[in-house]
């Protein structure tokens, strides 16, 4: 029996969807469980949910990244009834800079940016989001600048930190059939 084009892709699609609704579900989660830990500095989080977004985007490209990414913010702000509070428009001024950045650099450098270096500038782009959404409507003042350093080294850490895992987490899905060369693994 041979298949078309189209029905060879539609497992492959299928595959696609699920997997980035598991990305969606786990970020949402992480995001969830983050938001409920004490934070070690007021505002400050260690994004463990833009890991999944990373590698949505190393995986499927970057609309799979803008939806994990849109996902997370929407439906974790308004489980944890946050939705169109100050943290919401914070979380989102932060995950579309970040998202734009990756993915904009996704685009210019292609594989030669790995997931590491994604997600620093997804984590730099993410706190100067935040940074200039509080400065528009939580505080008009220009000591907020003043951030700035502590910012860029928090980016550097958890940049490092979420890209590293991120990068762990693609080695080991990439060692799975779903993701083998050849598509899933056949069984007689």
């Amino acid at each position: 029996m041979t298949f078309s084009a189209a029905e060879r892709g539609e497992p492959e699609k299928m595959r696609r969807r699920i997997f980035l609704a598991l990305f969606t579900a786990l970020a949402i989660a992480l995001h969830s469980i983050e938001y409920l830990l004490p934070s070690p500095i007021p505002w400050f989080r260690f994004g463990f949910a833009n890991i999944l977004t990373v590698c949505a985007l190393c995986l499927f490209g970057g609309r799979a990244a803008w939806w994990v990414t849109l996902g997370r913010i929407l439906v974790g702000s308004f489980f944890l009834g946050r939705f169109f509070s100050p943290g919401f428009f914070l979380a989102l001024a932060g995950g579309i800079a970040a998202t734009a950045l990756m993915t904009a650099l996704r685009q210019v450098c292609g594989t030669r940016i790995g997931p590491i270096g994604l997600s620093v500038i997804g984590a730099t782009g993410h706190g100067l989001g935040q940074l200039t959404v509080a400065w528009l409507l939580l505080v008009r003042h220009e000591g907020i600048w003043l951030l700035m350093p502590f910012l860029l080294l928090s980016a550097l850490v958890t940049g490092l930190i979420n890209g590293t895992a991120a990068d762990l987490l693609m080695a080991s899905l990439r060692r799975h059939p779903t993701f083998a060369p050849s598509g899933p693994a056949k069984h007689s």
